[in-house]
């Protein structure tokens, strides 16, 4: 009997925690909702920008924070979509009469960077102001702030300015410790994702792509911040190359920074371009990101034309994949189900993938190629749309791309491990097969491979490099030999592969829109964004997956270890043959 009791007790409990946490979340969701009412903007406010967030490219709708930031250092992020929607509304908002770029940490690489900047600067050509504020700068945040009317400096921060530098992490020796040998077979002499596991050190042709196109990064943000600055573009590259700018009173000396100053002078200065003179600073009234998107009211159009932007971010990988993949089987689906809408007029293919599963790769060309037969078709690349991600862009009618993003890597390979000291020597594990043909066994772990074996492999991944050849050719209508001669798993930047023609515009996704709407004839259109949000049930239940709780807790634990972990764990979970950028390519 006392047993029974204990467990009535405990279901009671349990029962009544449930119900509070119910209740917790439901207020949780109408608070939510209720203040995205709430939101004003008041006369003479200041748009507050603060990007200490990763920025994707596509916003998601955050359920309500009922246990606190699980990565406190990291704000609640705002997409890339909703960032440029947000001050491009603002430059004709009579409301907002400047910006505040409170900088320390941006979440983005050159590319998106590069995006909100330009939205920052037509934001400028109403004539309203534009301050930056860091007690830090490095060289992605600096670079956003250069485009700001006055740059301030915390007279004990730091500005890092000296240049770019890119990170490879090898694994070899590390693998060989452990007893495991990968074997790899690939097409493309620059073919650099498969150097970490088999090499020390960079190979001459790898070494050699990433230092042009590292200068091809670095006389891109020169020439803008020199523009920016009215500086010499000659005297900008002298300044990082040889790191003229080593405290912060040269940063003013040399005219990257415009004044040494503590943040409440900064909020002084603003006070009085608000011209609240005899104000005080609690007077000024800032609006942030968060806050200000929410009263930016969806227009309806009358209109029944439609244009679709598809965000493709992620690794590509065969079946639905997770929500940081692009799933073949989702993902061609959804293309299908746009191309039979006929209210969608034009599509906008948002690329931020460093490719992945040749096999599903092609599989989603298959269905963009159909949908180009139907309706304009715009790629816009953001960081990266390499090897399968460049793949995917082959079927555009235009394709564009930011100076900064790195694309091309037209190349294939594929990993085989051979774990056999690892199994038998280390942790005394042996196994037996019984076969009915002599390469029955083929993927076996605890031996190397055949000869016969490895050829069949190669004549796979040449068949498949074909393939990839003869696609680009098609799509980009240029002689087959000639992409060959630019292919070879070679990666290049967004400025460079418009010269060798990869790559048809330099820009944003603001200008795939434009020659959307121009190659579907449009004079109106509603925009519709793919895929759809989840609903934040959907979401909240997220929070609680064991999956979620571990990937946080390993991000928390490994912190920029944690790309170590995703990449090994990334080749291990491969299959097939690969069409991939190099992967540990780490820019600082």
């Amino acid at each position: 009997m006392k047993q029974f009791f204990k467990f009535v007790l405990a279901a009671i409990t349990a029962y009544i925690i449930l119900c509070i946490l119910f209740i917790l979340i439901a207020v949780g969701i109408v608070s939510s909702i209720d203040s995205k009412d709430e939101v004003k903007v008041e006369d003479n406010s200041v748009l507050k920008l603060t990007f200490n967030y990763n920025i994707n490219d596509q916003d998601v709708e955050q359920p309500f924070n009922l246990f606190g930031n699980i990565e406190p250092d990291m704000g609640n992020p705002i997409g890339l979509n909703e960032i440029l929607a947000s001050i491009k509304h603002a430059k004709n908002d009579p409301k907002i009469k400047g910006i505040f770029l409170d900088l320390n940490f941006i979440g983005a690489g050159f590319a998106k960077t590069e995006e909100i900047r330009n939205q920052i600067l037509d934001f400028k050509k109403s004539g309203k102001f534009v301050i930056a504020y860091a007690e830090y700068y490095y060289e992605t945040t600096y670079y956003l702030a250069s485009c700001a009317d006055k740059i301030y400096l915390n007279p004990e921060g730091d500005i890092v300015f000296n240049g770019l530098s890119a990170k490879v992490t090898f694994f070899k020796n590390a693998l060989e410790k452990l007893g495991i040998e990968v074997q790899v077979i690939r097409h493309g002499k620059f073919k650099g994702a498969v150097e970490p596991f088999i090499l020390d050190q960079l190979s001459p042709e790898n070494r050699r792509q990433i230092d042009e196109y590292l200068k091809s990064i670095a006389i891109n943000l020169y020439k803008n911040i020199a523009i920016s600055r009215k500086l010499p573009e000659q005297k900008v590259q002298e300044i990082a190359s040889k790191w003229l700018v080593r405290d912060n009173e040269s940063a003013v000396k040399f005219g990257l920074v415009d004044k040494l100053t503590y943040r409440d002078e900064v909020l002084e200065d603003i006070k009085s371009r608000l011209g609240l003179k005899n104000g005080k600073i609690k007077d000024i009234k800032f609006i942030t990101l968060a806050k200000y998107k929410k009263t930016i009211k969806n227009e309806t159009k009358e209109t029944k034309d439609k244009i679709a932007i598809i965000y493709a971010s992620g690794d590509i990988v065969s079946g639905k994949g997770d929500d940081n993949q692009i799933g073949s089987d989702k993902f061609s689906a959804l293309v299908r189900k746009i191309r039979e809408d006929d209210k969608i007029k034009a599509v906008v293919l948002r690329i931020n993938s460093p490719g992945g599963s040749a096999l599903a790769s092609e599989v989603i060309w298959r269905e963009l190629n159909l949908l180009k037969k139907h309706k304009p078709l715009i790629v816009s690349m953001a960081e990266v749309a390499a090897s399968g991600g460049y793949y995917i862009a082959t079927p555009a009618d235009t394709i564009v791309a930011h100076p900064y993003t790195l694309t091309g890597s037209i190349g294939v390979f594929g990993l085989v491990p051979n774990m056999q000291k690892l199994l038998n020597e280390k942790l005394g594990i042996n196994q037996d097969y019984v076969t009915t043909g002599e390469f029955s066994d083929f993927g076996r772990i605890d031996r190397k491979m055949k000869k016969e074996e490895a050829e069949i492999v190669q004549n796979l991944v040449e068949r498949i490099y074909d393939k990839f050849l003869t696609n680009v050719s098609s799509g980009r209508k240029i002689p087959k030999n000639q992409v060959d001669s630019i292919g070879q798993g070679r990666v290049w930047t967004g400025s460079q592969a418009q010269q060798i023609q990869l790559v048809d515009v330099l820009g944003g996704i603001d200008k795939a829109m434009e020659i959307a709407k121009y190659k579907a004839k449009l004079k109106d259109y509603k925009l519709i964004e793919y895929p759809h949000q989840k609903s934040q049930y959907e979401q909240i239940l997220e929070l609680f997956s064991n999956e979620e709780k571990t990937r946080k807790a390993l991000k928390s634990e490994l912190g920029e270890y944690y790309n170590w972990y995703s990449t090994l764990k990334l080749i291990s979970n491969s299959k097939g043959i690969q069409t991939r950028l190099p992967i540990t390519i780490d820019f600082e």
